[in-house]
């Protein structure tokens, strides 16, 4: 509970109904900025929990998928760049690599 509107219940008999009325309406306040009310309908429609949590996860695979193709598509470049400085030793080693993945890639 925060401090910015200690609870007081030295209230007289007059200002008790004020009081109670002023409490729950900081408790509805409270509960519709984290909105309960939406998380218990969606809880209350197990179709439409499963459709959403199904559609996120097909998002979030398909967006691993298309990042790791970005990343190891930018390794290759930067692979093949590193052949045409034909630094000794690891240049041969990259174009082993290299000549690899493009015979895989010839074959799909």
């Amino acid at each position: 509970m925060d401090n910015k509107n200690p609870v007081n219940t030295n209230k007289s008999d007059d200002q008790q109904p004020e009081f109670i009325a002023r409490q729950l309406e900081r408790l509805v306040d409270r509960l519709e900025s984290m909105r309960i009310a939406d998380y218990m309908e969606t809880l209350e429609r197990p179709v439409r929990l499963i459709l959403t949590n199904f559609v996120a996860g097909i998002a979030r695979g398909l967006g691993i998928a298309i990042g790791a193709s970005l990343v190891f598509a930018l390794l290759l470049a930067f692979l093949k760049q590193l052949i045409v400085l034909n630094i000794p030793g690891i240049g041969g080693f990259i174009a082993d690599i290299v000549r690899f993945v493009e015979a895989k890639n010839g074959t799909f």
